[in-house]
This record gives structure tokens, sequence and C-alpha cells, in this order.
């Protein structure tokens, strides 16, 4: 079965660029955690959508910036749903002053670890996550600097 990574907005008129780059990224990725990659659905979407998610599903009232729903995949494949507040990326880009597109991969690289069985909800586990995430923003990083230099 081969997989699929399909992008979608819901609530919000947001185009994701760079859509062939990053699905060999997240594909790359799970692929380096000894896993396989499954069909994969990123949702970019509002605050108040994700919050509603976030009610729910999770039982929780708050904002947040991405959620992950494990879909019905094998034990080795996974794939799921991802879904991306695009106000709480652009705030937290902001605040963070980092670019927007930076902190966009890192949304969903972090969602992507979580479906690949990261857990972050430990002083360890965050840690574990913002450096795992942090080496594969790099590997994006590094080919988009490829692909600047050979356009």
């Amino acid at each position: 079965m081969a997989e699929r990574i399909i992008f979608f907005s819901e609530d919000i008129r947001f185009q994701c660029t760079q859509k062939g780059l990053i699905r060999k990224w997240i594909k790359e990725t799970i692929e380096s955690r000894g896993l396989l990659a499954g069909d994969l659905n990123i949702v970019f979407c509002s605050d108040n959508y994700l919050l509603d998610l976030n009610k729910r599903f999770l039982k929780r009232n708050t904002l947040t910036d991405v959620i992950a729903f494990q879909g019905d995949e094998s034990d080795l494949r996974i794939g799921g749903d991802i879904f991306i507040s695009i106000e709480r990326v652009q705030e937290n880009s902001e605040k963070l002053r980092t670019g927007f597109m930076h902190e966009l991969a890192r949304v969903m690289i972090h969602g992507t670890l979580h479906l690949a069985g990261m857990e972050d909800n430990t002083y360890a586990g965050k840690r574990e996550m913002r450096t795992t995430e942090d080496y594969y923003l790099e590997k994006i990083e590094e080919s988009l600097r490829e692909r600047q230099h050979f356009t």
C-alpha cells in the first residue's frame, strides 16, 4: 500500500507551499524511526476549529497549535490526522521570533512524531521531543537551502 500525505484546509483559507518536499520529508522522518508511512492527512484550520476538537475529543478547553489523531494502521505503518491551527502557528512564530514556515514545519513534525509514538507529557519527554524536532527541522531546512541553491 502506497502512502498518501494529503493537505486540507478547514475553516480558513490557507494553502501549503512546497508540498512535494514536505511529503518527502515526513516520509523520510517516519522511515528513519523504523516505521512506514500510511495515509496521513494534514489539516490546516483556525483556532476555533482546533479548540472545538480539543474540547470534544481530548476534554481540554485550551488553545493549542497541533493535535494528532492516530489512524487505523498496522504496527509498523503509521497514519492519521494532524490538525494545525494556523493562527497559533503565526502567533508562536512572532512570539518566538522564528519564521512562519519554520514554526509550521515544527508543528507538522511534532504531530508526525506523536503518530510515530513519541510522547511529551513529562519534562524528559518534552525535552526529547524538542531535540528530535530540531533534528528533523534541520533536515528540511537543509533540503530547502539545496533547492534554493540550484534554482
